[in-house]
């Protein structure tokens, strides 16, 4: 295919290829989560494998524990769970996943006992695979003053490898250094090169017997699984893969904008040139569906004829029809504003793919931009795109559905009261990811109970983009205003958009998990009137027994299963959040340091430890 491209071509592409324009070029240095990490968890003190089961449990569910099977898998020598050496190794596994602030660990759950301090949870609890400023650092709690049956945040770091320094390497341990270490004996106990592991862990002393190293480690047959790029990004291939995907993007946007001006500029003399493989019947069936088994409609719309993002993530149309049965009612699972959402099983995952009319070109192009380089596990992730007779999207199947469903829909059992707070602290941490840890910044400018979407652990995910901006770092605000009604803040009125309209919805959010009524209520059923849910709160707040009031207003189908003061707190932050004035709001970042504070304190709140005034103090950066 060739195409002319008019004399102002040079001036054109000198205007756009500019630092401004490539800003989605610049990756994040991590970028995805890896399925698997291994600890290496130190038996001594009479630590049992029921002792190390309890302690590295799933943040996803406290309640459940890791299945001893899982365990004995990855540790072959051990022949009896009840019986094992002191002094032993004992390998587990866990999750690897992105954090907020770039690093990848993942966080456990840990019931304080009588008696523990921070040194000791770390120490006895976990074997040294966390410290004791770190777990001070990441909770909340006053070192002298941790309550008793309270529970703590312990992030435990991981590795998913490092493409730079070998491909041979995909499954890595968590290794605590003990004084006995020393590069070559654990070079010879991990059948790893020491050249190797220095390379993996460079400027580490491996006789100072202490601190954490990353080793390579077995899967249970005895092999070493092999690095998988496309799970694992960041610095290094990772990286330039990123840098080369942003220019890729730019440069076809170029090509698209330049034979866009072309065609417009000889559109009254001549036809679209014959070199181009889009005829006007074709571009006038762009939307058509698919019917009878044949792939109508596939004109290609010349906002997007040249866009292509990485060959991995291109799908056909035949691929999509096929995998939907000609986009068949059947597999419809949703409906938003710029198109229709389909359920679907491509090469080996589960996928739902947006459906979307050609004239959404500019939401298609905004999620494509955030999605191929933001990273984050409360994110929505982003498997590929179509760009045959539609505009499609394939993300990551997230198999609960939305938020907005399990509180306002029929069908589905309530969530417990635990459950809400995790949800509402998975959703805090994907929306600070994308306000203060991505370059630049981006502010969602949608957030809603329909566009968090709930996965089958009841873990939040972040989804549409579609009218995400970007916000340079050190800016105020950004131009333009959208949204939803109800969750809309009022300085949207004026045009200004910063990161604390996100702020301001996402306190709808908040109390909408209290409340499960949707952002605009209906007051009266015979007159027609509706409020805003901010509304019905803030006259909660005028009253003299505000208790008496917000127990009024909780979903009743929670019953008695949950702390009143942790509802309590949750309408404060939401108070904070929605405030009229902008600047009064908390960032992002000070919200999910309250959520955690309640998620681990949910159950077992101790009033006298923190009082609301002190939470919006917090929240207020003050």
């Amino acid at each position: 295919m060739k195409l002319r491209i008019p004399i102002a071509t040079p001036l054109l592409l000198l205007l756009l290829i500019s630092p401004s324009f490539l800003f989605f070029a610049v990756e994040s240095k991590c970028r995805t989560s890896c399925d698997l990490a291994l600890a290496s968890y130190y038996l001594e003190n009479g630590t049992t494998l029921t002792v190390i089961n309890r302690n590295l449990n799933s943040s996803a569910a406290p309640n459940d524990q890791i299945n001893f099977d899982s365990i004995l898998r990855y540790n072959p020598k051990i022949t009896n769970k009840d019986l094992i050496e002191m002094g032993t190794r004992v390998l587990v596994p866990f999750p690897c996943e992105c954090q907020p602030g770039d690093f990848l660990a993942h966080a456990f759950s840990y019931g304080v006992q009588s008696e523990d301090t921070y040194g000791t949870v770390a120490t006895r609890g976990y074997a040294n695979l966390t410290t004791e400023d770190f777990l001070q650092r990441t909770n909340t709690f006053p070192a002298t003053n941790i309550p008793p049956s309270a529970t703590l945040n312990v992030l435990v770091n991981c590795s998913c490898g490092d493409e730079s320094v070998s491909k041979e390497y995909g499954l890595f341990v968590t290794y605590p250094l003990r004084p006995e270490d020393s590069l070559d004996s654990i070079a010879r106990s991990s059948n790893v090169s020491a050249a190797t592991l220095q390379r993996y862990n460079p400027n580490v002393d491996f006789s100072s017997g202490s601190g954490i190293v990353f080793v390579p480690g077995k899967d249970p047959s005895g092999a070493f699984p092999r690095f998988k790029s496309s799970k694992q990004g960041g610095i290094g291939a990772g990286g330039i893969a990123g840098v080369c995907v942003g220019v890729l993007l730019a440069l076809l946007l170029i090509a698209f904008i330049i034979y866009y001006a072309y065609r417009k500029s000889k559109s009254k003399k001549h036809s679209l040139s014959s070199s181009i493989p889009l005829s006007s019947k074709a571009d006038q069936d762009s939307s058509a569906s698919l019917q009878n088994g044949n792939l109508a409609g596939t004109g290609v719309s010349p906002g997007i004829a040249a866009i292509s993002v990485d060959k991995s993530v291109e799908f056909t149309l035949e691929e999509l029809a096929k995998a939907t049965d000609n986009f068949n009612l059947s597999f419809k699972i949703g409906q938003g504003g710029f198109g229709a959402v389909y359920y679907a099983e491509l090469r080996g995952e589960k996928a739902a793919i947006k459906k979307m009319d050609m004239e959404a070109s500019k939401q298609f192009l905004a999620e494509l931009k955030v999605l191929t380089r933001v990273h984050h596990v409360n994110l929505v992730r982003l498997i590929g795109y179509c760009v045959e007779g539609s505009l499609f999207l394939i993300y990551e199947y997230v198999e609960n559905g939305n938020l907005g469903q399990h509180l306002h829909g029929t069908g589905r059992d309530s969530l417990p009261w635990t459950k809400r707070v995790q949800i509402a602290l998975d959703s805090a941490r994907g929306l600070e990811y994308i306000h203060e840890h991505t370059v630049p910044v981006y502010v969602h400018r949608d957030i809603k109970s329909a566009n968090i979407l709930i996965d089958q652990s009841f873990r939040a995910k972040v989804a549409d983009f579609g009218l995400t901006k970007l916000t340079e770092v050190g800016s105020s605000a950004t131009r333009g205003a959208m949204g939803t009604f109800g969750y809309m803040a009022p300085e949207i009125v004026y045009g200004e958009v910063s990161a604390k309209v996100d702020v301001y919805a996402f306190g709808v959010v908040l109390y909408e998990l209290i409340s499960a009524k949707a952002a605009v209520v209906k007051l009266n059923q015979a007159s027609g009137e509706f409020r805003g849910l901010v509304g019905v709160f803030e006259e909660l707040f005028k009253e003299t027994d505000k208790e008496e009031a917000l127990r009024k207003i909780i979903d009743p189908r929670l019953g008695d299963n949950y702390p009143f003061d942790s509802v309590y707190k949750m309408a404060e932050l939401g108070k904070a959040c929605t405030q009229e004035n902008a600047q009064l709001r908390p960032s992002m970042r000070y919200i999910v340091v309250a959520l955690s504070t309640l998620f681990s304190s949910t159950g077992n709140w101790d009033v006298g430890n923190f009082q609301n005034d002190d939470l919006v103090s917090l929240m207020s950066g003050r």
